[in-house]
């Protein structure tokens, strides 16, 4: 699955949500995902919040088969930044 596929897939989660502020999923090589202004985006720019993950634990995490506490706990998330941010998006996804 293609980042850009992920990214819309995000977006459309996203319809009729608030997110306030921004956060970044950086998959190294494979790109970033931002999540900003009521949308997911593959344009890579300065984030509140930067959680680094592989593709493979993103699509874990969207689908529920991660936990995001459990995933940090484990080392398959690094979340940097405003930590206010990262706990919004559990809401998101939740």
């Amino acid at each position: 699955m293609a980042l850009e596929d992920i990214a819309k897939g995000i977006s459309d989660g996203l319809q009729g949500k608030s997110f306030d502020g921004s956060l970044k999923f950086d998959c190294g090589d494979d790109g970033v995902i931002i999540l900003a202004d009521g949308g997911a985006t593959t344009q890579d720019r300065d984030t509140d919040c930067t959680i680094a993950l592989s593709q493979d634990n993103l699509v874990k995490l969207l689908t529920g088969k991660l936990n995001p506490m459990t995933g940090v706990m484990m080392g398959k998330l690094k979340i940097s930044g405003d930590m206010g941010t990262a706990m919004k998006l559990g809401k998101l996804i939740g």
